[in-house]
């Protein structure tokens, strides 16, 4: 069953290093591998081994892509805040209603990529600290308290907002996903609900995938994340879309 596990981790870091996503593969095996384990536990350890292969791309593409510091920091900060205050929210808010919202809002991304082929292919980046900071509050808070597609619509802020590029997007969201993982870790840690073992094992095949995806899409540029975005948000519309009607 380990081999199961970290043949998915693996690929889940192959995806999520290219642009996001990799919850859909690696969540799902984890809920196969460990039925017999607490759902909180799970969750815990799924966050644990993923924060390794994500701050593994962001370091990759920090040293292929250029990223301004301020801005970053006025998108990671107030999603690391934003995470916090959405996790320890997350039992007292009903997810039902938060599922049809996200489902719109995700189709309404994947028909706006898909029409606009040329969108993200250049780097008309707008450094809207203010922006920044309200979309990282926001998606952080998001990603606390529910999750799926966090990475998605961080790209699309900066994307379709902000002009990114998809690389340099794809950068930006890694950073920004490991601060509202790191959130979500010391909640999990002091719950107690992190498998460290299990977890250790399977950020190590996180790494190796992401390492890997961050390679690909260095060498692809834009072109290839924006065909692995439209890819990946649409898995995440089919899983979404799935939990609505059951």
């Amino acid at each position: 069953m380990i081999a199961f596990l970290c043949a998915a981790a693996a690929t889940a870091g192959f995806f999520d290093a290219i642009a996001g996503g990799g919850g859909l593969i690696q969540l799902p095996a984890l809920m196969v591998g460990l039925q017999d384990k607490p759902v909180v536990n799970v969750l815990g350890t799924n966050k644990f081994a993923s924060i390794f292969g994500t701050a593994n791309a962001a370091n990759r593409y920090r040293k292929q892509v250029r990223i301004d510091k301020k801005f970053l920091a006025s998108m990671m900060v107030p999603a690391f805040l934003g995470s916090m205050g959405g996790a320890a929210l997350a039992s007292k808010v009903p997810t039902e209603q938060m599922r049809v919202v996200v489902l719109i809002a995700l189709i309404a991304i994947f028909i706006y990529t898909a029409l606009n082929p040329k969108l993200g292919h250049e780097e008309n980046q707008k450094l809207d600290y203010k922006v920044a900071a309200i979309a990282g509050l926001g998606i952080g808070f998001y990603d606390g308290i529910f999750g799926p597609g966090t990475g998605t619509f961080l790209m699309a802020v900066l994307v379709g907002a902000l002009g990114f590029g998809f690389l340099s997007a794809s950068a930006i969201a890694k950073f920004t996903n490991v601060a509202t993982n790191l959130a979500a870790i010391i909640i999990f840690a002091k719950a107690g609900a992190i498998l460290w073992g299990i977890g250790a094992a399977l950020a190590i095949s996180n790494v190796i995938g992401s390492t890997i995806g961050s390679q690909m899409a260095i060498k692809g540029g834009s072109p290839l994340v924006r065909k692995v975005f439209l890819l990946m948000t649409a898995a995440l519309i089919a899983k979404v879309g799935f939990d609505v009607v059951n």
